[in-house]
């Protein structure tokens, strides 16, 4: 039998196992997953949720699995970082913030754009934790620029 996890606490309460999820897979509602120790467990929530790392799963009997952001494959980015940040926030891509890089999803579209701004681009594996949405909260959600911005 398959526990079912119904909320998520915004901090993990003795933990009994990890589950590690990139940050596209850590916006979810209703989907079947792994702990890190090979336990499945089915996530039913009310509504779709960003799960940030350090959240938890709480199961229906009361366990916690902790969420850890997984490894994926990024791209560190230097150079004028006003600028490309300007640009990469224009594409409203997910972005982590350091104070000489910014961090970006590995995308190949992405790479071309700030390496012809004149970034240095260097590929990595880690954990994607980006900025929230305005004010700090929430997720930056991308989408198609095929559209105008008029009003």
């Amino acid at each position: 039998m398959v526990v079912t996890a119904h909320q998520v606490a915004t901090e993990a309460a003795d933990p009994v196992d990890y589950c590690s999820l990139t940050y596209d897979a850590r916006l979810l509602r209703r989907k079947r997953l792994v702990t890190d120790e090979g336990e499945p467990f089915l996530v039913d929530l009310p509504q779709t949720m960003s799960v940030n790392a350090g959240d938890a799963f709480v199961l229906e009997d009361g366990r916690h699995v902790a969420v850890r952001a997984a490894d994926e494959p990024l791209m560190r980015v230097t150079g004028d970082l006003v600028r490309l940040a300007w640009h990469v926030g224009n594409r409203h891509a997910p972005c982590a913030i350091e104070e000489d890089a910014l961090i970006v999803q590995r995308e190949k579209v992405m790479r071309a754009m700030l390496e012809q701004l004149g970034a240095v681009v260097t590929d990595f594996e880690g954990p994607f934790t980006p900025e929230g949405g305005a004010y700090g909260h929430g997720r930056t959600m991308g989408h198609d620029h095929s559209h105008s911005h008029a009003h």
